[in-house]
């Protein structure tokens, strides 16, 4: 098993993360094998960060036409 930070990068028109070369000959992987990938993100959000996002949501939804209208000028 291999488990690392990767950042996300841009390829293409596409993301994705590269494993470092040093694992995949740990791990006897070579190109075209199949892997299984599990994708969970470092940024995981405290009930009080949601409670934040869900009072920014609520505002921006009531005075969409207000930011919209600011955002033109």
């Amino acid at each position: 098993m291999i488990q690392s930070v990767q950042k996300v990068i841009k390829i293409g028109t596409s993301v994705g993360v590269t494993i470092p070369a040093k694992e995949l000959k740990r791990q006897n992987i070579a190109v075209s094998d199949e892997v299984e990938v599990i994708v969970r993100p470092l940024h995981n959000t405290t009930a009080a960060d949601q409670a934040v996002i869900n009072t920014a949501k609520k505002i921006l939804s009531t005075y969409k036409k207000d930011f919209t209208s600011l955002a033109k000028r």
